[in-house]
């Protein structure tokens, strides 16, 4: 078989790839009820809780048909023993956690108006400096940095924008049994850039104070598209 038609078969069979997995996600939507619409993205949020004594705490999410990864596994919510350190104990799985994972689509249309342009090479600084003004630790920044950074800091700019929390509410409402005295939830969108924008700077809440049970959820979701704009 001469070189040519191998070339051509494989280009053959990256695009038959390329159409399935675009089939793929296109059905995934239709399942879901949802128009499909790529640039939404996912969102990939962790919980914490703190309560003021060892106490067993539910956590129950909205909108469950829109998720797509959970850990430990979400069913009809989750129920855990936690501890003032933020230690988690699940009787069901009989496992320690740190904190509650889920992973869903992102049905809240990005709203480029308002925002942040970073170089790329400042990522940490920036999301320092902007993850404590929303509330969190420096342990918990660490990780959310850790998670973001490699989606981000290579990139020439990147535009950031946090959602509101009424945004949160409308895309997965959270409720949690006892009720946190301060609950924080950061959900940050990014898109990369080849190139700043101009964007009006986005005003961010009052840095709120941590007291009594506290729960906090942090997350991202990548408005890019695959694509460097």
């Amino acid at each position: 078989m001469s070189k040519k038609i191998l070339l051509a078969i494989s280009i053959i069979m990256l695009i038959f790839a390329a159409a399935t997995y675009a089939c793929y996600q296109m059905i995934r939507q239709r399942e879901l009820n949802m128009p499909y619409d790529e640039s939404l993205g996912d969102e990939k949020p962790i919980i914490y809780l703190y309560p003021t004594k060892t106490t067993e705490v539910s956590v129950f999410l909205g909108n469950p048909q829109n998720l797509t990864h959970t850990y430990p596994k979400y069913t009809d919510g989750w129920t855990v023993t936690a501890e003032p350190n933020g230690d988690l104990f699940d009787k069901e799985t009989n496992r320690s956690y740190y904190a509650l994972y889920w992973e869903g689509l992102n049905t809240i249309e990005p709203n480029m108006n308002e925002g942040f342009v970073v170089e790329g090479k400042n990522t940490i600084p920036f999301l320092q400096e902007k993850l404590s003004e929303l509330g969190l630790t420096e342990r918990e920044a660490n990780e959310f940095i850790i998670y973001w950074l490699p989606k981000m800091e290579n990139a020439p700019y990147n535009f950031v924008r946090f959602q509101t929390m009424q945004e949160q509410n409308q895309n997965m409402p959270l409720a949690i049994s006892p009720k946190p005295d301060t609950l924080i939830r950061v959900m940050m969108e990014f898109k990369n850039l080849s190139s700043p924008i101009e964007v009006k700077e986005q005003i961010l809440p009052p840095t709120p104070n941590r007291d009594g049970f506290v729960a906090v959820e942090w997350g991202g979701t990548d408005i890019t598209n695959n694509i460097l704009k």
